[in-house]
């Protein structure tokens, strides 16, 4: 079984609960998913099962959507409604016209600094245990892309706003709640996250962890999605027939034995086919195609 599951993340799992739910149910080892959601966050969660696993760091470059909602006049440590109460305040002051401003000017290339209870390392350990055993250290900023910041519902009576978001890998959601709440001069909290997409894989089109684990081994299997299938980002090169078998025991292939179908956005790397059927992942060096991935003997 090699493929990749689309998973509707439940409330209060973590990413990794997900992944062992599913090596319980399949005693498959080789389980991972393309990117972590905070316990409390819902949505897509792609899960990678067999040599899927190997294809995890071309998901990088997917664009990432959510839909997200925050209180105005509180602030916690770990920048959601989950987390200690720093201090509350009034957010009388904030108008709309504030708000639509700030949201506005959280777009494009955006330097942030990632939340102290999160997944991230500092010296090689985890930074929310660090954050847990009060330890004193900082969060260095990362510079993000958010392409687009809308909002959806705004209530200044009770101080509540939903927005989507659309962005790149590695960004923070509650950050931007925090980081508005700064700026709006009353702190803001995260209260709700949905992953509405990640890359390919949509929310209308995910399955809820409990019913596939349900399921029959054939209904899972025809669950999965193939590789090729969502690795958007990645251009096509076809090889000639007779370079299959070179290609699969990892020797290069002069570029006139290949031709492009499509072009890649992921450097110079590409989805290689021959004969119709997917080989593997390829990139163009100077002595030709060379393999990266040989995953032709997984179908």
């Amino acid at each position: 079984m090699n493929g990749i599951f689309n998973i509707n993340k439940p409330a209060d799992w973590t990413s990794q609960d997900v992944c062992a739910k599913l090596r319980g149910r399949l005693h498959i080892k080789k389980i991972g998913h393309t990117g972590t959601l905070d316990p409390m966050a819902t949505g897509v969660l792609p899960v990678c099962v067999g040599n899927a696993t190997r294809i995890i760091e071309y998901y990088d470059k997917d664009k990432k959507q959510y839909h997200a909602s925050m209180k105005l006049g509180i602030a916690t440590d770990t920048l959601d409604i989950t987390g200690e109460v720093l201090k509350t305040g009034s957010y009388s002051h904030v108008t709309e016209n504030a708000v639509r401003e700030e949201f506005k000017g959280y777009m494009g290339v955006v330097s942030q600094v990632p939340p102290k209870y999160s997944a991230l390392k500092v010296d090689g350990k985890r930074a929310y245990d660090l954050a847990r055993a009060g330890a004193d250290f900082e969060m260095k900023a990362r510079v993000i892309e958010i392409y687009s910041n809308e909002i959806t519902r705004l209530d200044l009576e009770k101080g509540e706003i939903e927005f989507d978001v659309t962005c790149q890998k590695g960004t923070y959601i509650r950050t931007i709640c925090d980081d508005i709440g700064r700026k709006l001069e009353c702190g803001a909290a995260m209260t709700a996250l949905i992953r509405t997409a990640s890359g390919p894989f949509s929310i209308e089109d995910a399955i809820d962890i409990e019913t596939l684990c349900s399921m029959s081994d054939e209904e899972i299997e025809k669950q999965l999605i193939s590789m090729p299938d969502t690795l958007n980002e990645l251009g096509i090169i076809v090889l000639n027939d007779n370079r299959v078998t070179a290609f699969c025991n990892g020797n290069s292939t002069y570029l006139s034995n290949c031709k492009i179908i499509e072009p890649t956005s992921f450097d110079k790397v590409y989805k290689v086919y021959a004969n119709g059927e997917f080989l593997g992942i390829g990139e163009i060096k100077e002595e030709g195609l060379t393999p990266v991935k040989v995953l032709y003997h997984s179908k």
